[in-house]
């Protein structure tokens, strides 16, 4: 009985997480919102992930613009117009249609491939917006203020990418350790279209 209890301790104590804190500005020093930042664990492979997440329409637009999600995720695309729209990605990471509809199509679209997908609109040119798919369960999208907080990252090594819609080139991956319980401070300087 005492080895049991002695492995029932142990799987219940877990190791301490660690916070990454993230900010993300170009070249000229100004703050970028809507980045993605995500930490790749070295050395292992995760899960595939079961969650699902949104990508709404409303306005004609696509709501959020950016949405980032875990390999795996099945995105809903509920169109809260009151116009029908045509959701399309020829993206190599998901290539799909959702054919003209109003209101919420019965399935998900699943996104089992990491990538950048860009979708679209057959019907309204205007309309854009991006689903950054990433294998990992690490990553935020930056706010108003250029700043995302990565929370209870398992002790280990991770590379840190980041990306946004203006993006030519990657910015440089950083790579970090987490030893367990502590704060990292990360921050990319970007290159975006029009900047030198």
């Amino acid at each position: 009985m005492r080895p049991l209890v002695a492995l029932a301790i142990l799987l219940s104590t877990p190791l301490v997480a660690g916070t990454l804190d993230i900010r993300v500005q170009d070249a000229r020093g100004s703050i970028l919102r809507d980045a993605v930042v995500y930490a790749v664990p070295e050395g292992r492979s995760l899960p595939l992930a079961r969650k699902t997440a949104v990508m709404d329409q409303k306005n004609r637009m696509f709501i959020p613009h950016v949405l980032p999600v875990q390999t795996g995720t099945a995105v809903r695309f509920p169109n809260s117009d009151d116009i029908r729209h045509h959701v399309y990605s020829f993206s190599p990471a998901k290539p799909f249609q959702l054919p003209l509809y109003k209101g919420t199509p019965a399935k998900p679209v699943v996104f089992d491939k990491a990538g950048v997908v860009t979708l679209g609109c057959n019907i309204h040119d205007q309309m854009s917006a991006f689903i950054i798919v990433v294998d990992t369960p690490y990553f935020e999208r930056t706010g108003g203020d250029g700043h995302a907080t990565l929370r209870d990252v398992e002790p280990g090594k991770y590379v840190v990418h980041v990306w946004y819609p203006e993006m030519r080139d990657e910015p440089q991956p950083q790579s970090i350790t987490i030893a367990g319980g502590e704060r990292v401070d990360v921050s990319f300087m970007t290159q975006t279209h029009g900047h030198s």
